[in-house]
């Protein structure tokens, strides 16, 4: 926010003040990238001070909304076991801390997935730091 004083300025020529921007991508840009449709429905009922009522078409988009949209596409199944004994290779996933603490106290679940075998081990924690010492009890 700037602090103008319009008293030193000569009268004729205060159009130097007012910054009109009719730009669609700016504000795009400006509202968070909101999606061009609710763009024109709030220029339309005029909800936001100072908003252009101007057109905002569908077939814009942005470069960085552009690559939000983008999707990966998913790795090739495989069928062959990678390994060759079994704990040669553990897929381990800590979730918590659970709002709900369990009847025994745990708000940790650790889940333990041999790779060879696909055998799953679950695991209840009452804190993270409890991690290393049950994955070492497992191996």
């Amino acid at each position: 926010m700037y602090k103008v004083s319009t008293l030193s300025l000569p009268q004729n020529n205060l159009t130097c003040l007012s910054a009109i921007n009719d730009d669609v991508m700016l504000w795009h840009n400006r509202l968070g990238h909101a999606s061009l449709s609710l763009l024109s429905k709030l220029a339309f009922e005029d909800l936001v001070v100072g908003l252009p009522s101007i057109k905002y078409n569908d077939e814009k988009a942005c470069d960085a909304c552009a690559r939000g949209k983008q999707v990966r596409t998913s790795f090739k199944l495989t069928n062959c076991v990678s390994t060759t004994q079994p704990l040669e290779m553990l897929h381990v996933d800590l979730c918590g801390p659970m709002r709900i603490t369990s009847r025994g106290g745990k708000r940790y679940v650790l889940v333990i997935v041999n790779d060879y075998s696909r055998f799953i081990g679950t695991l209840f924690l009452a804190s993270k730091d409890e991690t290393f010492e049950k994955i070492s009890c497992v191996s």
